[in-house]
């Protein structure tokens, strides 16, 4: 299988993100755009959480993807962690997923 994933997304918990950004809208997209692979983004937000855990299920495979699909989009659970420190006099940001 080609793998074509995304996994730097935002939820709509995310500051300036679209109330849009949900999982079934998210593989609605990924499907007509043929990503085949996503990352959830803020999966730690409590509320994001329980839409993800009533949302999705586990495949054989330990990825994830919407209940009753038999098909993907896939989904893995991802966050971006926002690392700020200060070297050589100037403030650096690194974010990693």
């Amino acid at each position: 299988m080609r793998l074509i994933a995304d996994l730097h997304i935002h939820s709509r918990y995310s500051r300036a993100c679209s109330q849009d950004m949900e999982v079934t809208t998210l593989a609605k997209w990924a499907r007509i755009k043929g990503v085949n692979l996503l990352g959830t983004g803020d999966f730690t937000h409590p509320l994001y959480f329980a839409d993800l855990k009533n949302k999705l299920e586990a495949t054989d495979g330990g990825l994830l993807r919407l209940k009753g699909q038999s098909e993907g989009p896939y989904f893995i659970p991802t966050v971006e962690v926002n690392n700020i420190y200060h070297q050589g006099g100037r403030l650096r940001k690194i974010h990693m997923l």
